[in-house]
């Protein structure tokens, strides 16, 4: 996912793309804490990934 993929969607669909996000980096953190899995770098990328959700929900905020 990048960023301009991310522009083309209402702010409706970042909030769910952003809840969806969240719910996956909260699976995923249980997963390794439970040493259920030990896919470290898929939460890094889902957290770059929020990240880019939360600063694109913002840039439309500011209306840039």
């Amino acid at each position: 996912m990048n960023a301009t993929e991310l522009r083309a969607k209402t702010a409706a669909e970042l909030k769910e793309e952003l809840k969806a996000l969240l719910r996956n980096q909260f699976s995923l953190r249980m997963q390794i804490s439970t040493q259920q899995s030990n896919k470290t770098d898929q939460l890094r990328k889902v957290g770059r990934d929020i990240a880019r959700v939360k600063t694109v929900m913002h840039q439309v905020k500011a209306g840039n």
